[in-house]
């Protein structure tokens, strides 16, 4: 069996190449090409997950980098694989097993592949678009990490938010673009408890994608896991010691009345509009 995972220029001849052999032969072997940058790999079919079954058939892998969508613009998004990397390497509690993602670093770089080549279209929904920012602000700080890990925090890493590495479509992006000049300007406050930033005193990284279907659901518990978690939070009625985010950011918050309005919203206790409040430290140890 033959399957063609992503497309780039130059790719019609392999696919006619691989139909011939097809026709010309039985076997009983299952052959993978994935076409991105001229790097041949042999991987075996099954080893992309850690406790799945391996078959004894291997694939031959060729790695390119996008040049055009692998279909229609107006293709709906879906983040399955992306999902299944989380959902691997990602506790409930949000930590990140970086040592042994990195050897699948290969699967992530393949969804990366997978978003160049499936932009946001105008046909898209709000949703839609919304859970394809977070998700490839999520991968790419993911990506980030493991180019230079081991590390014990971002911030060992120069100029993290500025560094330009990823291409979406026909242009660059960095951190800094993704969060500031798309996602912020979306109007959802929300979004700031589901992009993270690798590090410990940021909202949990959940071990799941972001999907359309079901991102209002995925945000608010988001908020409210963070909101509520002490260490990241501490909420009495007439008392507040709250994350940085809610200073950084502190406008984001105020869109539809006060930043205590906001957070009565999601908070399981009734905060008085008179407490006081104060910001803890940011702690920017890796979140692993």
């Amino acid at each position: 069996m033959s399957l063609l995972i992503c497309a780039c220029s130059g790719s019609k001849p392999a696919i006619e190449s691989t139909q011939k052999n097809t026709s010309e032969t039985t076997t009983t072997s299952e052959t993978t090409t994935i076409v991105t940058d001229s790097i041949i790999k042999n991987v075996e079919i099954n080893d992309t997950l850690p406790n799945t079954p391996k078959k004894t058939d291997t694939t031959n892998v060729i790695i390119c980098g996008p040049t055009k969508p692998i279909e229609d613009a107006m293709q709906k998004p879906h983040h399955d694989g992306f999902d299944k990397l989380l959902k691997a390497y990602v506790s409930d509690e949000g930590l990140v097993n970086y040592a042994d993602l990195k050897k699948r670093h290969i699967n992530l770089q393949e969804y990366m592949t997978y978003l160049s080549t499936n932009t946001p279209h105008k046909s898209w929904t709000k949703n839609e678009k919304l859970a394809y920012w977070i998700n490839a602000y999520n991968a790419f700080t993911i990506d980030l990490i493991l180019r230079h890990y081991p590390i014990k925090s971002i911030k060992d890493i120069k100029d993290p938010w500025k560094q330009r590495h990823w291409k979406l479509g026909e242009k660059w992006y960095n951190l800094e673009d993704i969060e500031h000049e798309i996602l912020r300007k979306m109007n959802e406050p929300r979004i700031h408890f589901a992009i993270v930033c690798a590090s410990y005193s940021c909202p949990k990284l959940q071990n799941e994608a972001f999907q359309a279907l079901n991102l209002e659901a995925q945000l608010t518990k988001a908020t409210k896991d963070f909101l509520n978690d002490p260490e990241r939070n501490s909420i009495s009625q007439n008392n507040l010691e709250l994350s940085k985010i809610f200073q950084w950011f502190a406008k984001d918050f105020k869109q539809d009345g006060s930043l205590i309005d906001f957070l009565n919203k999601y908070s399981e206790i009734n905060i008085s509009k008179n407490a006081k409040k104060r910001f803890k430290d940011y702690n920017w140890d890796l979140n692993e």
